[in-house]
């Protein structure tokens, strides 16, 4: 028998679908803006009391911990797909096994991950070209914020587990609450008890950790259908083959985005560390412009793997149609927002006095304002692709164009600057679309795509 389903729950198999993509992406629109909002705090602390060399140690640790994270997180991905699915067959009983495998399972590949990232981390940053003067501070940061690794990834599962029932909401809520308290350990860390970069990536663990309880409690307390029981907490052999069967596709898509954005900021590093900075700037204030394409697309996945499950196929088909038709009206409101704020935002970002560094991030801009477009299909096709179960094309995808975003920034960067990386960028994204459209394509002809 069912368990009782409470409100926090989203049916997406009935109702409105692109109501159901929004009411999905605003709650996920805010968490990462959220999220960005206190990874901007640690730079412009850092950047205003501790200077363009903490900066540029910061800047250049970033990649390398998001490439830990974005890789064994793509396991919680998969799950949360299958876990999508099976919440739309109401298949609850099934839907708890593979939420506690995939908690099993994740812990132990991120404890794993955390111990080689520790004993690694000098020769990774030696190895993307860090700055010589910022080197030490790099690795005392990156150490400090690998010991908060699980609780990031644990944070990561849980929320996946949220989101595939149709919750997007509370892990936002939590997550503002930690990114509150990571807003004021920050000033507090670095400025009063002048710990420097050490600081920053303290408060940064502390503040997942209690993201990660919140989370915990939320569940135990309103959601019946993801509680676990003792005697409920154990691994299911055929669970878990499937989840790594789906998860390994996406965590090798989310691993080979940072890996490629490593070559990418050793490409960067190599120019010095004003370019450095400029670069950091430029890709924190397009992050924020792209954050609702991506949690467009994350809604149109949820949707179609909920209604996948469900077998309403003509559903799935009509995700993907509305889904992009909100990605494509999202775009004009970013290119107006980021006209206004992106020079305001840019300065907040650089040290005082770096008129220099401050150029070379709004040209950066320019350039990567008019690939937005593109990134907005981009997002609509591998949504609906994950939620369809299609996950090599977005593999594939990912694969291709973050290796031309990177050869062609090696090239371009030396000869034109920061910029080229945004025209590497550009380029990367227009081969992606086109090689996921002939993909989609084919699977239509051989009548393996979702239909009545």
């Amino acid at each position: 028998m069912a368990e009782k389903r409470t409100s926090t729950h989203t049916d997406m198999t009935e109702g409105s679908i692109v109501r159901h993509i929004l009411a999905m992406a605003i709650p996920m629109i805010l968490g990462n803006y959220i999220q960005l909002t206190y990874n901007l705090v640690d730079s412009v602390v850092v950047g205003k009391l501790l200077g363009a060399e903490a900066l540029a140690a910061v800047s250049t640790s970033n990649p390398v911990m998001t490439l830990m994270v974005m890789g064994t997180s793509g396991i919680g991905i998969g799950a949360g797909i299958i876990m999508s699915r099976l919440f739309g067959a109401r298949e609850y009983g099934r839907l708890k096994r593979e939420f506690s495998t995939t908690l099993i399972f994740s812990t132990g590949v991120s404890l794993l991950v955390f111990l080689v990232g520790i004993f690694l981390s000098r020769n990774i940053l030696l190895w993307i070209n860090t700055p010589k003067e910022s080197l030490n501070m790099a690795v005392t940061y990156l150490r400090t914020v690998l010991f908060g690794f699980l609780f990031t990834f644990l944070y990561n599962i849980l929320s996946y587990a949220m989101r595939s029932i149709g919750d997007s909401r509370s892990p936002v809520l939590f997550l503002g609450i930690a990114c509150g308290l990571n807003v004021l350990l920050d000033p507090l860390f670095i400025g009063v008890f002048s710990l420097g970069v050490f600081g920053a990536g303290l408060a940064t663990v502390l503040s997942q950790a209690i993201s990660v309880v919140l989370c915990m409690v939320w569940i135990y307390r309103r959601i019946p259908e993801l509680s676990l029981k003792r005697n409920e907490f154990a691994a299911d052999t055929g669970l878990l083959k499937e989840t790594v069967a789906s998860g390994a596709l996406v965590a090798m898509q989310q691993t080979v985005i940072p890996l490629g954005k490593l070559f990418v900021q050793s490409a960067i590093n190599s120019l010095g560390v004003v370019a450095v900075g400029a670069f950091n700037a430029a890709s924190r204030v397009d992050d924020f412009f792209f954050i609702p394409a991506t949690s467009i697309a994350n809604g149109i996945t949820t949707c179609t793997a909920q209604n996948l499950g469900a077998e309403k196929f003509a559903r799935v088909n009509e995700t993907f149609k509305k889904g992009l038709a909100v990605e494509l009206c999202y775009f004009p409101v970013a290119a107006v927002m980021s006209l206004l704020v992106r020079r305001p935002a840019v300065r907040l970002l650089c040290p005082d006095g770096s008129q220099v560094m401050i150029d070379m991030a709004i040209l950066c801009l320019n350039v990567k304002l008019v690939s937005l477009v593109i990134g907005c299909t981009n997002n609509a096709l591998q949504g609906w692709s994950r939620g369809i179960g299609k996950l090599t094309i977005v593999f594939l995808a990912s694969a291709f164009q973050i290796t031309i975003r990177a050869i062609l920034t090696t090239v371009l960067a030396p000869k034109i600057g920061v910029v080229g990386e945004a025209f590497a960028c550009m380029a990367g994204w227009t081969f992606m679309c086109l090689f996921e459209l002939c993909c989609l394509y084919v699977l239509k002809k051989k009548g393996e795509l979702p239909h009545e």
